[in-house]
């Protein structure tokens, strides 16, 4: 078992129940699209981010993008942590269909790719800290010359990118980079950019 200091959000009961099964700490659902019109999570969400911090592991569909957003607005920015599931097709044991977009969800996904998520967020995992060492930050700019956004072909090298480090397509500019700073510095990206290139 792991021992997570922050309390995690995730969507659903079978994404709670996948978590508990290797996860010690709080995991809290977020009963999918109800959590727009449920204050009283909310404010539950509030509280477990000022007393513990809170780490955000929706699903990489749009309505796990569409739910991570919501609480993202909901809740000052320095007690949030984001680790995301990579975009993996395929379908959850439990269910005859895909879902609509083809995506696993959380609770498809496997325990080593989930606590891979939860230390790329910098959460306290064991009682040790993911820190990473501030060195030179990765800006949207740097995006812009790496040829990751507005370019001809960034989209597809985006999501290249993106599915080389286990991340999903569906990121945001703004999140790109957050997650980048979390897993390189500025010379470190280039460097990675360089090699992926070629």
């Amino acid at each position: 078992m792991y021992n997570i200091k922050e309390a995690i959000i995730v969507e659903g009961t079978y994404d709670q129940i996948k978590l508990s099964g290797f996860i010690n700490g709080i995991i809290i659902k977020t009963n999918g699209f109800s959590v727009f019109n449920d204050k009283k999570k909310i404010e539950t969400i509030k509280t477990l981010a000022e007393k513990t911090g809170i780490v955000i592991l929706t699903d990489s569909d749009s309505a796990g993008f569409k739910i991570r957003n919501y609480i993202k607005q909901n809740i000052p920015e320095s007690m949030v942590k984001h680790a995301y599931v990579p975009d993996i097709r395929g379908k959850e044991k439990r269910k005859t269909a895909v879902s609509k977009e083809g995506l696993l969800g959380v609770e498809g996904i496997d325990e080593d790719i989930i606590i891979k998520a939860l230390k790329d967020s910098g959460c306290e995992i064991d009682g040790i800290k993911q820190e990473k060492e501030k060195t030179k930050e990765i800006t949207k700019a740097d995006l812009y010359i790496l040829g990751l956004s507005g370019n001809d072909g960034s989209s597809q090298k985006r999501m290249r990118l993106c599915s080389e480090l286990g991340i999903p397509s569906k990121i945001s500019a703004n999140m790109l980079t957050a997650v980048l700073n979390r897993l390189f510095d500025r010379d470190q990206l280039y460097e990675y950019i360089n090699n992926f290139e070629n």
